[in-house]
């Protein structure tokens, strides 16, 4: 029987380096709950945010909201999951269906709770998901927050159709995701980037059409060029620095999806142009349990894969993050942490 595994627990909020890794017993898992062994996870903004102490303090927290890994043992009353099963972590594992509340966000693994930055957890067994058929626990790892959020944009609050243009920002794992479903629905896709490498890759990926933001900052012109009037969505992740340029993108009765707010969090809008547009604003945080379900079956049905970028041990959580930081990754960064087996 195994002891324990590793954990990380943040220790002061000054930046990534500041935790500690210990190991801790594992928790048998009680009515409701499964104790699944962790194999991978993936880094989102959000997890920067909290280790970095940008969301407040968070001592003695264990980061990371994605998680994957392999059902060990249930508890009593749990009929979803047997051990040996492949399941993967809820962004808002109380939020099961229905409408976005306060309510059934409270609960956000790695930020208000314990993460996945660990090589054993006990958790509720609703906190899961099965993984999408023919995936790899590292694959399913990188869904949870980054490509719920993208399904939810697009399909759940912007209803992407066929022929439908899409706008997207960068080159981080929401917006290739984004790319993905958008193809995967049948529309048409222009993504911008400051490197003209990526631009290249974005090209592999099948994107219609390419922007280098930074040689062109009016790409809102180029985008209504390309489109022929103006996209009908636009994902946008950058905030108050770049919704400007999003709200002249999109066509009249256009929609934007704003997920991110990597360029500011303050600064003039240009609500005349959104009322007279009768432009929609949109803001989304990840999704829930049934959206989740959802995207799997999508995934499945689409052969949708994710784009990974490179891997870190859980012992290098540290550098993983200063490579995110650096802004040099094409998708998910991803951690591999695969504890021992009992």
């Amino acid at each position: 029987m195994l002891e324990g595994g590793k954990v990380v627990r943040l220790a002061e909020q000054e930046g990534p380096a500041r935790y500690l890794i210990a190991r801790e017993s594992n928790v048998t898992p009680r009515a409701g709950e499964v104790l699944v062994r962790v194999h991978a996870s993936s880094l989102n903004f959000h997890d920067y945010a909290v280790v970095t102490g940008m969301l407040g303090p968070r001592p003695g927290v264990t980061p990371m909201s994605d998680g994957a890994g392999v059902v060990e043992a249930v508890g009593d009353g749990v009929t979803e999951f047997a051990s040996g099963d492949l399941v993967m972590s809820l962004f808002f594992p109380e939020w099961r269906d229905g409408p976005v509340g306060g309510a059934n966000r409270r609960v956000m693994p790695g930020d208000l709770g314990d993460g996945f930055a660990a090589e054993w957890v006990t958790r509720p067994a609703h906190w899961f998901t099965r993984i999408p058929k023919g995936y790899t626990l590292t694959e399913a790892a990188s869904l949870p927050c980054a490509a719920l959020t993208a399904w939810r944009a697009l399909i759940v609050e912007a209803r992407v159709k066929p022929g439908d243009w899409v706008v997207t920002q960068g080159t981080g794992g929401v917006s290739l995701f984004a790319v993905q479903f958008a193809k995967a629905a049948g529309a048409r896709t222009i993504a911008s980037s400051s490197s003209e490498a990526k631009l290249e890759r974005l090209k592999q990926l099948g994107v219609d059409h390419v922007i280098n933001y930074r040689s062109t900052p009016d790409w809102a012109r180029v985008v209504r060029e390309a489109s022929s009037g103006g996209a009908d969505v636009v994902v946008e992740i950058g905030g108050a620095g770049t919704l400007n340029q999003s709200i002249r993108a999109v066509r009249p009765g256009g929609c934007i999806v704003l997920i991110g707010t990597l360029a500011g969090l303050h600064g003039d809008v240009a609500t005349r142009d959104i009322m007279a547009n009768n432009l929609r604003l949109q803001g989304i945080t990840v999704g829930s349990r049934a959206h989740q379900l959802d995207m799997i079956r999508a995934i499945e049905a689409n052969g949708v894969r994710p784009i990974m970028d490179r891997h870190f041990p859980l012992e290098g959580l540290a550098d993983a993050f200063v490579y995110q930081a650096s802004g040099a990754h094409f998708g998910k960064v991803m951690v591999d942490i695969a504890g021992p087996r009992r």
